[in-house]
């Protein structure tokens, strides 16, 4: 989490957009509304869930992370050696006719293939070694990281957010409805074309020296960050109360498989490919392509490696608590749980019904709508 100096213009509110140099960023909070998208933690940066508490920051990385890491090394391995062993295969016959006319014959030839296929054999090796290296270095960074760093907690009994800045030993509580969150969409002009990034990010301001902390994640889309954000509120608000509801969008887990990506994910996949193949709703074609892109990707390897990261991750998250932070995690009697603002009742109600009314309205718009008729309404009475 990175403390910035920086106070805005103008104080954060849902559906309030701020341009910047090369895009723009859009406030979802202070005050959680509902954005009616799914729940979906498309990052896995959520780690544990339970009925008190949720961990964002310390989640495993997902399966397709792993056979990337893994599958792009080998495919440029096998494109490696298949380019180079395809002209070294054509080129002992270019040399045999020119040994045959010059009289050195089936000795160059031979020659020939054997060096052309050291040479290929080794360009392979280590440009898949190399393509391995670079691919699985951000990993080990973030192993790195998190050593040191304690995972910001969602308590939705108390309703508050804790965080523990990186350096810092003390933890500082937000209260839940006060906590910024926003998404961001940016874009530039490379060599390439041009290209959009988004993210999604959480903040707040200290309480006492007004210092901002932000805490923000890269994510491939727009829709995505929201989603991401809408599966905090959702558990936040008692609408969603496992990992599983938030993590496993294709329904690959069975009641009592864990959480995660694990081999039991792929044992799921493949018998439901099968019921599907066998019922007519898949064809020979994409189940042929499925095996072949488990087996470029090492089979069941990434989802093993998957359950040895979660294994790791938990080791790491055992660094002890703060004091304060470890009593206010502990659980609440449900008379002493907070509950929500009736402001934040009211303003749900009104965006919950403008969706209805036009579903296909940005959920952005929605919020700066019933942010500034809100706002209107407290001038009015003020």
């Amino acid at each position: 989490m990175d403390p910035k100096n920086a106070q805005p213009e103008q104080p954060p509110r849902a559906g309030r957009s701020e341009p910047f140099p090369s895009g723009r960023l859009t406030f979802l909070s202070p005050k959680p509304l509902p954005t009616g998208l799914p729940p979906v933690d498309h990052g896995h940066a959520v780690g544990e869930v339970n009925n008190s508490y949720l961990d964002f920051g310390a989640g495993a990385t997902s399966v397709f992370g792993w056979q990337s890491t893994l599958g792009i090394p080998f495919f440029c391995f096998l494109l490696f050696a298949f380019c180079f062993l395809l002209g070294a295969f054509f080129f002992p016959f270019v040399v045999f006719l020119g040994g045959f006319t010059f009289g050195n014959g089936w000795e160059d030839a031979l020659w020939g293939w054997r060096v052309t296929f050291d040479f290929a054999f080794w360009i392979a090796v280590w440009g898949g070694l190399f393509g391995f290296f670079m691919l699985s270095l951000p990993r080990w960074q973030a192993y790195a990281k998190l050593k040191n760093v304690i995972p910001t907690r969602f308590n939705r009994q108390r309703r508050e957010v804790c965080f523990v800045p990186e350096g810092q030993k003390e933890p500082i509580f937000v209260p839940w409805e006060e906590l910024v969150a926003w998404v961001t969409e940016a874009q530039g002009v490379t060599e390439y074309g041009v290209q959009r990034q988004y993210g999604f990010g959480i903040g707040f301001y200290h309480p006492e020296t007004g210092e901002k902390y932000t805490l923000e994640f890269e994510t491939y889309g727009q829709p995505q960050a929201v989603s991401n954000w809408e599966a905090v509120r959702a558990y936040m608000e008692y609408e969603v109360h496992t990992l599983k509801e938030i993590q496993d969008p294709l329904e690959l887990q069975g009641p009592d498989d864990p959480p995660w990506e694990g081999v039991h994910v792929f044992r799921n996949a493949r018998k439901r490919l099968h019921a599907e193949y066998r019922d007519g709703k898949r064809g020979v074609l994409y189940l042929t392509g499925w095996y072949l892109y488990h087996l470029m990707t090492f089979w069941t390897l990434p989802n093993r490696l998957v359950e040895w990261e979660v294994r790791k991750i938990k080791r790491m998250s055992r660094k002890a608590l703060p004091k304060a932070m470890a009593e206010w995690s502990e659980p609440l009697p449900e008379e002493q749980w907070a509950k929500p603002s009736e402001e934040l009742k009211r303003q749900s109600k009104r965006v919950l019904e403008l969706q209805k009314a036009d579903p296909q309205k940005p959920v952005t718009e929605i919020f700066a709508q019933v942010s500034e008729e809100f706002s209107a309404q407290t001038a009015m009475t003020a």
